[in-house]
C-alpha cells in the first residue's frame, strides 16, 4: 500500500493524491417508488429488472488523467464498466456519476471523460462534481463541460418515472482534512425544490461527498449535512448516493438510506487506518485491481421499502 506525504502540499499536489477505491457500477431500479439494487454489471450481471421499474446505473470516481501506479489505466478501467453496462438485459434509463470525472480538473481531462461516457448507450449522463473536479477554478471549468440545465450551477434536479433526482455540489471550499460543505445558498434552494414535491415521491440524492461523517481528520463527511437530511426527512423513501471513499459504506436513518460506491479509479485505505495521516491511493499486487472495481445497479420498485446493494468486481 502506498500513500503520500501530507505536510502543507499545494491544493493540486494535495488532490492528486486524494483518491477512492477502484472502478464500481451499481445497476439501481426504481418501479414505483422504491430504489432496489439489482446487483452490479460484470461477468455475473443482475437479471432484468421488472418491467415498470426505472432502472439507472451509479458509476463514482473515474479520474480521468489518473496515471500512477495504482491504476495507471483508468481510461482501461471506465471502458471495461461501460462495456458491461451496455450488455445489461434491460439497457438502463440513464447513468448518474456521483463525482470526481477528471484527476486534476484540466480541460483536457474533462473533454475526455466527456467524449468517453458518450460511449455508454443510454439516453444520459447525470453528474456532479468531486473535490478533484474543482481544484483551480471552483466548479467553472467543471461546468464548461457538465452544466446540465444550463444555469451554470453544479446543482440541479430533475424527475423521471415518478422519482425525483437531486444533484448536489458538496465540495465547496474544498479542504484536505477538513469538511467540506452544501452552503446556505444550495440548502436554500434545496429547501425551495423540495417545496412542490409530494411528502410520498420517493427522492435520489447525488452527492459526492457522504452526507455523514465517516471519518472527519480525513474529510470523509459534510459540515452541513444535517441541515439537507432534516429537509429530506419528512419523505416516505430517500436515497443517498455517494463517492469520494471509493469503497462501498452503508447507513440508514429512519426513511433515508445512504450508501457510498466504490471508484472506477484506485482504491483508498479503510476509514481511520492505523498510520495514515492523509489517504491516497493504494497500490495492490498485479493482477489484482479488477478485484476492487464493478458496477451498481439500481431499481425502484413501489410499494417495496428494503434497498438490497450487490457490488460486484468487474473481474480479476
Amino acid at each position: 500500500m502506498s500513500t503520500y506525504p501530507g505536510h502543507n502540499p499545494a491544493r493540486r499536489k494535495a488532490l492528486s493524491c486524494l483518491a477512492a477505491w477502484t472502478g464500481a457500477a451499481v445497476v439501481w431500479t426504481v418501479a414505483g417508488g422504491v430504489p432496489r439494487a439489482l446487483g452490479a454489471t460484470g461477468k455475473d450481471a443482475p437479471k432484468a429488472a421488472a418491467k415498470n421499474a426505472l432502472t439507472f446505473v451509479q458509476i463514482s470516481d473515474t479520474h480521468i488523467g489518473f496515471r500512477k501506479e495504482a491504476n495507471p489505466d483508468v481510461v482501461g478501467s471506465l471502458r471495461r464498466a461501460m462495456a458491461h453496462i451496455n450488455a445489461l438485459p434491460q439497457a438502463p434509463a440513464f447513468v448518474v456519476h456521483t463525482g470526481d470525472v477528471s484527476h486534476l480538473s484540466k480541460p483536457e481531462e474533462f473533454g475526455q471523460a466527456r467524449e468517453l461516457l458518450k460511449e455508454l448507450r443510454v439516453d444520459r449522463v447525470h453528474t456532479i462534481p468531486g473535490e478533484h473536479d474543482t481544484i483551480d477554478e471552483g466548479v467553472t471549468g467543471y461546468l464548461k463541460f457538465f452544466d446540465h440545465d444550463g444555469k451554470g450551477k453544479a446543482w440541479y434536479s430533475f424527475d423521471q418515472n415518478g422519482v425525483h433526482f437531486i444533484g448536489l455540489n458538496n465540495v465547496l471550499n474544498f479542504k484536505a482534512g477538513t469538511l467540506a460543505a452544501l452552503g446556505d445558498e444550495q440548502i436554500a434552494w434545496m429547501k425551495s425544490d423540495l417545496a412542490s414535491v409530494s411528502r410520498s415521491t420517493p427522492i435520489v440524492v447525488l452527492a459526492h461527498i457522504p452526507l455523514w461523517t465517516i471519518w472527519e481528520p480525513w474529510g470523509w463527511g459534510t459540515a452541513d449535512s444535517a441541515q439537507a437530511l432534516a429537509l429530506l426527512r419528512p419523505y416516505g423513501s430517500v436515497t443517498v448516493l455517494n463517492g469520494h471513499i471509493h469503497q462501498v459504506l452503508q447507513k440508514v436513518e429512519g426513511n433515508v438510506a445512504l450508501h457510498t460506491a466504490m471508484s472506477l479509479a484506485y482504491p483508498l485505505p479503510t476509514p481511520g487506518q492505523a498510520g495514515i495521516g492523509e489517504p491516497g491511493p493504494v497500490t495492490v499486487p498485479a493482477g489484482e485491481l479488477g478485484k476492487v472495481i464493478g458496477t451498481r445497479e439500481i431499481n425502484v420498485v413501489r410499494g417495496r421499502h428494503e434497498l438490497a446493494l450487490i457490488d460486484t468486481p468487474l473481474g480479476a
